[in-house]
């Protein structure tokens, strides 16, 4: 077979870059022209004949075929499993009988007799083969699965927990360069193929010698970030704390300046604050949550402030979470390596002279600290409810914040491992987690992310060995850099964007997987949501735990995001959350918290949650690497689209009319492409390969190329769970109503209209494309 001929050649001696850009096009071209090939060959003439009849009749039909209105309600197979059971699908694809012409009464008994002969031996032939062989469509999904639960029942809680604890004691004695060959050895040893250590020279910023202060004029009280006054035995008590309590990339410096409470800081707030004081060179008192952080600083900086005091009030946490004195860190890193934005951090770049990313002095500070800035009394619980801080509008506070951060430039190692697939070996299915980084916060969910990836690849190896493998190839890749902006993940998708754009399949998240242990929450592109759905499905193992399907596509704070707002790529993570966490603002992950190794083991003391975090996932990356036609529907994204013009004030004509178009090309294409591609008996190769480029590209179409500061650029991603609209459309309205300007929403719906109408042309592209291939087969 072809297949096999351009896998020979592939595994020649010494070829271990698999992301190199001229092996992966030469691989590429060749594999399409042996697919081609592969029909003119010897023992395909039938083929060829039957797939030609087939098609003559499909476009002889195209006229009659009626699309009823597709629903978006879930079908435990896939919609395009649903469209091939339908009752009428025979139908749209069976040869009509030739007519007869006249003959005498002899030949004509001949031909009968021959044909009754031939009938007789095609029953019987028929009858014992399929006795002796199920066919196709049966026993591929049904070997499949089986694969998959062989593969995934080696996976055991206990081994997880070995490994995390292992991890964990690692940690205390090697810096994060160590962590990293650690790694690369242990997966090697598994048996994965050309595990690279891929190191990058980024600019850091780091805590200073001393920690930050904050001090109150009107006492010259002085307290540390944690809310303990500045002290020598304070400062013992807790160093390491108090220095990693920073904004990383803040400006540096001493401000004297009022206090002035913004509350969450959103347009509105700050809009009703500015008719109150005068706020230029003041200090903002911001709560995390709601928004994205990189957004608020803006604003505030458009207005005037000098500087932040930033806190999580302790009303947003779940009641379980006492975090009243602890501190935290936060990035002021939109992505990547300030130094050389846009374009990787490798020998020879221009560096730029990038300290800082924004000229207010920001400050993470505990609520323990707040309640002592506004003079709150230790017991202001209110009927047994929480009273959310804030400073009364007409008190007076005075502060003085000092701020010192150092930067400099410091290596960041990532560790990237290939197990190369058997059929696409240029299609990449991308799970990344990632490890700990020097000078970050020892949050211990590293670990935990780390032993969840390390398991799977120690499940799919044992099968490995035993000679199989995935037709797609999987990239694992722990990533480091992660608490300071994702930067390790950012630069090798700036080193690598060419091959990734054309290759990247999917990119499946481990990031933080336990964060809490009453409610498993999903997040996943809206092409990939049917997946998950069912996996969370037939995978919950306590149904309390799942009610219905917590499924969405919001912005995450983790590595995906390069993969998700530059490349387009559909994005899954499971999570397990509290409840509470999932209620609350949204937003608050972006805050780090020193978690210990004890705080994890007690949210899942037996690491039950991290094996079916491991197998969920498992499931989904082994079913995208290895199904002939990528599980993704092109439905879905049509649907979510409208779904996010619904409730929207200035809905246009022109908007819900593309909409509309949208949604009519995605259900041709998933009727007409999709549903004979998943049947074996017209599952073409070069069709396949045709369809699977389309389906693997649709989110492209959605990057836009303006966004507010810490918006996704993919606008099929939402802000939270919770509301289903544009978000960049949401705040242009609200900058709208701010600024009594209506220039932003109009670019705004400018960008959404282009997006939707360049997925239209795309589908209808996609459309085109398949006709002509017909076309010129017949």
């Amino acid at each position: 077979m072809a297949y096999q001929k351009v896998n020979a050649d592939q595994r020649a001696p010494g070829h271990s870059q698999y992301l190199d850009n001229d092996d992966l096009q030469a691989t590429a071209l060749d594999l399409e022209w042996d697919m081609e090939k592969e029909l003119e060959e010897p023992g395909f003439d039938q083929f060829q004949l039957n797939s030609a009849e087939n098609q003559n009749l499909e476009n002889s039909e195209a006229a009659d075929l009626s699309l009823d209105p597709i629903q978006p309600a879930t079908s435990p197979k896939g919609r395009f499993q649903r469209l091939q059971e339908e009752s009428d699908y025979v139908t749209h694809y069976t040869r009509s009988a030739p007519k007869s012409n006249p003959c005498n009464f002899c030949r004509l008994l001949k031909i009968f007799c021959m044909a009754i002969i031939l009938f007789i031996s095609g029953i019987l032939i028929g009858y014992y083969s399929h006795k002796n062989c199920p066919s196709n469509a049966t026993s591929s999904g049904t070997l499949d699965l089986q694969l998959y639960q062989e593969i995934l029942k080696t996976i055991e809680a206990e081994d997880i927990k070995k490994s995390f604890r292992n991890l964990v004691q690692l940690y205390k004695s090697e810096d994060d360069t160590e962590i990293s060959k650690k790694i690369k050895t242990q997966w090697t040893s598994l048996g994965l193929e050309d595990v690279q250590l891929v190191n990058y020279s980024v600019l850091l910023n780091l805590p200073g010698l001393s920690p930050s202060s904050v001090t109150l004029s009107s006492s010259g009280q002085c307290f540390h970030p944690n809310g303990q006054p500045c002290s020598e035995e304070a400062r013992k008590w807790s160093s390491q704390d108090l220095l990693h309590s920073y904004a990383a990339y803040s400006a540096n410096g001493i401000l004297e300046a009022e206090v002035i409470d913004v509350s969450y800081g959103n347009a509105e707030d700050l809009k009703r604050i500015k008719k109150m004081k005068n706020v230029t060179n003041r200090i903002a008192l911001l709560k995390l949550g709601k928004l994205p952080l990189l957004y608020k600083l803006s604003l505030l900086e458009k207005t005037g402030f000098g500087g932040v005091l930033l806190y999580i009030d302790p009303c947003d946490l779940p009641k379980t979470a006492n975090l009243s004195y602890n501190t935290f860190m936060v990035s002021l890193n939109p992505g990547g390596d300030p130094s050389t934005p846009g374009y990787p951090s490798i020998d020879g770049s221009f560096r730029q002279n990038r300290s800082n990313l924004t000229s207010l002095l920001v400050q993470p500070i505990s609520a323990s600290l707040v309640a002592k800035l506004i003079s709150l009394p230790k017991d202001r619980t209110t009927n047994g409810g929480c009273s959310p801080l804030e400073l009364p509008n007409n008190e007076e506070r005075i502060v003085n914040m000092k701020i010192q951060t150092v930067t400099k430039f410091e290596t960041v190692t990532n560790v990237v491992g290939y197990l190369k697939g058997l059929t696409f070996p240029d299609r990449y299915v991308i799970v990344g987690s990632h490890h700990h980084t020097a000078h970050s916060y020892n949050r211990q969910e590293w670990a935990s992310s780390t032993a969840i990836i390390t398991a799977f690849i120690r499940a799919l190896m044992l099968r490995v060995k035993r000679g199989w493998r995935p037709d797609r190839s999987i990239v694992f890749c722990s990533w480091g850099g992660t608490a300071f902006g994702n930067i390790g993940s950012y630069e090798w998708g700036e080193d690598f964007r060419k091959v990734l754009q054309r290759n990247v399949v999917a990119y499946i998240s481990l990031h933080s997987p336990v964060k809490g242990n009453s409610s498993l929450h999903s997040v996943a592109s809206p092409s990939l949501q049917q997946l998950v759905a069912e996996k969370n499905k037939f995978n919950c193992p306590r149904r309390d735990q799942c009610p219905k399907t917590n499924i969405s596509s919001e912005q995450m704070q983790d590595d995906a995001d390069y993969f998700v707002n530059h490349l387009g790529v559909p994005t899954v993570r499971f999570t397990y959350e509290d409840i509470k966490t999932l209620e609350g603002p949204s937003f608050l992950s972006e805050a780090l918290f020193p978690k210990h190794a004890t705080k994890i083991e007690e949210m899942d003391p037996f690491f039950n949650l991290h094996e079916t975090i491991t197998k969920l996932s498992g499931e989904v990356i082994l079913q995208i690497a290895n199904e002939p036609v990528l599980p993704f529907n092109a439905l879905d994204i049509a649907l979510e689209v409208q779904n996010s013009l619904k409730g929207y004030q200035t809905n246009t004509p022109q908007l819900l009319a593309l909409a509309s178009r949208l949604r009519e090309s995605a259900e041709l294409f998933q009727s007409d492409e999709m549903r004979p591609a998943n049947d074996p008996k017209e599952r073409a190769p070069i069709r396949v390969r045709m369809l699977n480029d389309i389906l693997q590209d649709m989110e492209k179409s959605f990057i836009v190329q303006h966004a507010p500061p810490g918006f996704y650029r993919n606008i099929l991603y939402h802000l939270d769970g919770k509301t289903s609209q544009f978000s960049i459309l949401l705040e242009a309205w609200e900058h709208c109503k701010s600024l009594a300007s209506n220039e932003t929403l109009e670019e705004a719906l400018s960008e959404v209209l282009n997006s939707i109408n360049a997925a239209q042309v795309y589908f209808k592209a996609g459309l085109d494309v398949f006709e002509s291939v017909l076309v010129g087969k017949n």
